[in-house]
């Protein structure tokens, strides 16, 4: 294929690119700059692909259309299967982990805190990484996550395979989502859909899914109309099930993408409540920079024919890593409420890890 040849070039000669494929598509894109300069959106009017922090004060970095060379073909996958690695859980971790649920709880029982999002990142040692075999790994085994690889010189490699959306507009319709809880897939569940598959949710977590739908109501009354809020329902991501509720409106014509972006992100679902709160709680306890882990990445303001009218797709960045030299970073957390038990929520990220860890 075009593309994966483009990946390997670009990465060889160290260019910007992304590569992307949208969940449950067959198509595959890619934008391929052709300097290796840092560019980053001003007011997200720019047309090209956003990459932006967890921290919104920060600038998103923009690989502008103007200055790619934009590829789209048919995904083509070679049919191989592959060894899933097991890795070694990192126990230091995991007392540091657990502590600092322990705070957050013990803050959300003492102060106006009702939701904090508390992540960590754990380091892989890697040998003889191949790109290319690792990213089509994450496209054939995620079919319905936003599936990418990412890579500026000057700021780093990053691939992912996230379940949730932020934000799809296209002229003053938009949908977006709240996600939150999460259990492990039994194996009875492996080979069937989700709307087949019967799962019990606990209060704890149908609670917090309601307070991440109720805070996106509430940021978006202000700068929308006909809003609409769909009956939740689990979806499968990868060896996990998540609770979902789609919510989509129309933009009024006094707000703009941008009021749009700062009004969702960053969610309660990667954040928590209040979400200045629970942010400054969050840097203040989890002892790392998050950098894009929780931020947001996708297509902002592309029109594809002239027929088309403009369209933005953006996708929170869960389920993702970052390779330097000899190691991987794999980012992990989980929302905490007054009913969290410390050593499920560690269980839980454990969990998600594996994602990752199941194609390096």
């Amino acid at each position: 294929m075009k593309i994966f040849n483009t990946i390997t070039a670009f990465y060889k000669d160290k260019l910007p690119f992304v590569v992307y494929r949208k969940p449950n598509e067959n198509k595959i894109s890619g934008f391929f700059m052709n300097d290796d300069s840092l560019m980053f959106t001003e007011n997200f009017t720019e047309s090209g692909f956003v990459f932006a922090p967890f921290n919104a004060d920060e600038k998103a970095i923009l690989f502008s259309s103007e200055k790619a060379t934009f590829l789209e073909e048919e995904l083509l996958l070679n049919d191989f299967n592959f060894d899933e690695n097991d890795f070694t859980v990192d126990e230091d971790s995991k007392e540091y982990h657990i502590k600092i649920v322990e705070k957050a709880i013990d803050e959300i029982n003492k102060s106006d805190l009702q939701k904090v999002v508390i992540s960590r990142k754990e380091l892989v040692q890697l040998s003889d990484f191949e790109l290319l075999l690792v990213y089509q790994k994450l496209l054939k085994k995620y079919q319905n996550a936003f599936v990418y690889v990412w890579f500026h010189p000057n700021v780093g490699l990053w691939l992912g395979a996230t379940p949730e959306t932020l934000l799809q507009i296209s002229d003053a319709n938009f949908k977006t989502m709240s996600l939150a809880g999460t259990q492990v897939a039994n194996k009875d569940s492996e080979s069937t859909s989700t709307e087949q598959i019967n799962v019990v949710w606990k209060s704890k977590e149908l609670e917090e899914q309601q307070l991440v739908t109720d805070f996106i109501e509430k940021q978006l009354a202000t700068i929308s109309s006909n809003l609409k809020i769909d009956k939740t329902e689990t979806i499968r991501a990868g060896n996990l099930l998540h609770l979902r509720t789609k919510v989509e409106g129309e933009l009024l014509e006094k707000a703009d993408l941008k009021s749009l972006i700062r009004a969702l992100h960053p969610t309660p679902a990667v954040c928590g409540l209040p979400r200045n709160m629970a942010r400054d709680f969050i840097i203040k306890n989890e002892n790392y920079n998050r950098s894009y882990y929780t931020g947001f990445l996708g297509e902002l303001n592309l029109k594809k024919s002239d027929l088309e009218v403009q369209s933005s797709q953006l996708y929170v960045n869960l389920r993702c890593m970052e390779i330097n030299p000899n190691k991987a970073s794999i980012y992990v957390g989980g929302g905490i409420t007054k009913d969290s038990i410390p050593k499920n929520e560690w269980k839980e990220t454990v969990s998600k890890s594996e994602t990752m860890k199941k194609v390096l």
